[in-house]
């Protein structure tokens, strides 16, 4: 998949104020800053945005990406 592909796809799934994806056309990168992330751990965070791209992952259109998932505010900090 193009990397353009799966950042509408995210964007379709879900509120983002910040999405970043990286890669190289089979293993990807994201950074992930949304308001749906407030108050769910690391896990349910990525299990959130995996949901969203279930059918890509099903199918083996998506093989491989991995996930920082921050709020806003955690975003704001990390970046100084």
């Amino acid at each position: 998949m193009h990397p353009d592909q799966i950042k509408q796809l995210i964007l379709a799934g879900m509120a983002c104020d910040y999405l970043e994806l990286d890669g190289d056309g089979q293993h990807f990168q994201a950074i992930v800053v949304s308001t749906e992330f407030a108050g769910k751990n690391r896990v349910q965070r990525q299990q959130h945005v995996y949901r969203v791209l279930q059918e890509k992952l099903a199918t083996g259109e998506l093989h491989a990406i991995s996930f920082k998932t921050l709020t806003p505010e955690e975003w704001s900090v990390q970046r100084g």
